[in-house]
């Protein structure tokens, strides 16, 4: 019996061919990056069928890769008296309301002040959990983006949450303001979504090596300049909603790399009024899944944050009394 935790298995499936090595093992094991995916690969903790390959090499469905995450060098992480917005505590996981700034985990530029760094102030056993640079951390959101973000306090509830996510039997569902008018009343949105061919730090639907992407949607209420809309994912792709509802031709409020530039700045709420948009306005607002431990369903709620319900406030203000009431129901 392999008892080696940082050893894996993967075989490829039909999604997985025609993606380089690298790629295909960053997509399957949530601890490991594609840089590091393509360190171990060259330094031969990866193998494909026993063989040496490179990075670069383009995977076929049925092939097997084999090998092993040696354990991390230690990481220079100090703890951050941060303060957490906790929606939901057990011994297993908690459901933190993540809100609109903070990067989740340490990354080039963000060294500290992630929500990482107080985490293991207040959950110092936390770094024994599912990797030093990301413990805990079984899924991510932008960095402006707010809301529901769930975090495994054992290395068994992270294994167990992480294949929910994987097999995709994670209820997502957030709320964003989109510039423009959007006609229809409910819609979907099935385009695959791969790295941007020349700006490696964006998604594209147009990109080369692009994965299935789907998004669900429902118009919430109409504004004469934006529409508020509800949307449930059905994957969960790099940025997947910020590039579908830019593909769509309505892109998030404030949204600073997938918005028209011309559009990033006040948002006209009537003739002559203007509101300042600080962050794009997107929020995570339920999460729901199968309780590993109870077997039971569960959902949170992360309540709107006071940025975003200030707007939606403003664009109400010229409509009916009811054009608000949503915020108070599911």
């Amino acid at each position: 019996m392999n008892t080696d935790p940082g050893a894996f298995i993967i075989t490829a499936d039909e999604s997985d061919a025609g993606q380089r090595l690298d790629y295909v093992i960053a997509s399957h094991l949530i601890q490991c990056s594609r840089t590091q995916a393509a360190n171990l690969i060259r330094n031969g903790f990866i193998r494909l069928d026993n063989l040496v390959v490179k990075p670069a090499y383009r995977v076929r469905s049925g092939e097997k890769i084999q090998g092993r995450i040696p354990p991390s060098e230690p990481v220079d992480i100090i703890p951050e008296p941060i303060e957490l917005d906790i929606l939901y505590k057990d011994n297993h996981f908690i459901v933190i309301n993540k809100p609109a700034g903070r990067v989740v985990h340490p990354a080039p530029g963000h060294e500290t002040g992630t929500l990482v760094h107080g985490l293991l102030y207040h959950f110092p056993d936390l770094f024994c959990v599912g990797g030093r640079l990301r413990p805990g951390i079984v899924h991510r959101l932008d960095k402006d983006t707010s809301g529901c973000l769930v975090v495994a306090l054992n290395d068994w509830a992270h294994q167990e949450i992480s294949g929910l996510f994987k097999t995709r039997t994670v209820y997502k569902e957030y709320l964003a303001l989109v510039h423009g008018i959007v006609t229809d009343n409910i819609g979907r949105i099935d385009r695959p979504i791969g790295r941007h061919p020349v700006d490696r730090k964006k998604m594209t639907v147009n990109g080369r090596h692009a994965r299935s992407a789907q998004t669900n949607w429902r118009i919430v209420r109409r504004f004469p300049s934006a529409t508020l809309i509800r949307l449930y994912l059905k994957t969960g792709r790099t940025h997947q909603i910020r590039v579908h509802l830019n593909a769509l031709g309505h892109p998030v409020v404030g949204d600073r790399v997938y918005g028209p530039r011309r559009k990033v700045g006040p948002l006209e709420v009537s003739p002559g009024n203007r509101v300042r948009v600080p962050r794009q306005m997107l929020h995570a607002r339920y999460l729901g899944f199968v309780h590993p431990a109870s077997g039971k369903k569960v959902i949170f709620e992360a309540p709107i944050p006071k940025d975003m319900t200030e707007i939606i406030d403003a664009l109400s203000s010229h409509l009916q009394p009811e054009a608000s009431s949503f915020l108070h129901s599911r």
